[in-house]
């Protein structure tokens, strides 16, 4: 698959099973995160790769966070279970740090376009991928066990393996035309 047809036919897999990515293919897809836009070089952005034990600790964490936020049991449990929907996720914190060239808003945009890099390269070694948020993302006990400063932002928690469920191979593609303007 070519870069280009990759991102256009780019595709959210929910159902992710083992194997997940290992070894070298893990870190390609660190390695293109560390290449999205990032105006003056800053970096802005912390990695969490979370597989085996570390799915049991996140759990316990946003089973927490679901308390704290006075959910319902079935909210409770929705959360409990959702780190073993995928066999590896990786948390992404924007780290962002004041600049007088780089607001803080370009430094956020700039993880999430991690969060894209690393889905894409995930895809193409022939794995699957969702990037996934929610209202636990602003959530104090998750954000303490990300380490997040007041200034810093979880966005997202991208769940990455192997989909269980083969993708349709009739994807029509997107007319941009609506959401086009030429000035």
């Amino acid at each position: 698959m070519d870069a280009l047809e990759l991102l256009i036919t780019r595709r959210s897999a929910s159902r992710l099973v083992e194997p997940a990515p290992a070894g070298e293919q893990l870190q390609n897809i660190l390695r293109a995160g560390m290449r999205a836009p990032d105006h003056k070089t800053l970096q802005p952005w912390q990695f969490f790769v979370i597989e085996g034990e570390g799915r049991e600790r996140f759990s316990a964490v946003l089973e927490k966070g679901a308390i704290a936020a006075g959910s319902d049991e079935k909210a409770q449990e929705k959360a409990r279970t959702a780190p073993f929907r995928a066999p590896l996720i990786i948390t992404v914190v924007a780290k962002c740090e004041e600049n007088d060239k780089v607001p803080l808003w370009e430094q956020e945009m700039s993880a999430g376009c991690a969060v894209m890099a690393m889905q894409m390269a995930a895809v193409a070694q022939g794995f699957g991928g969702i990037w996934r948020s929610g209202a636990l993302t602003e959530s104090a006990e998750v954000r303490e066990a990300f380490d997040c400063r007041p200034q810093d932002k979880i966005v997202g928690f991208l769940y990455l393996g192997t989909p269980q469920l083969k993708a349709s191979t009739t994807i029509s593609l997107a007319d941009p035309s609506a959401f086009v303007r030429y000035f």
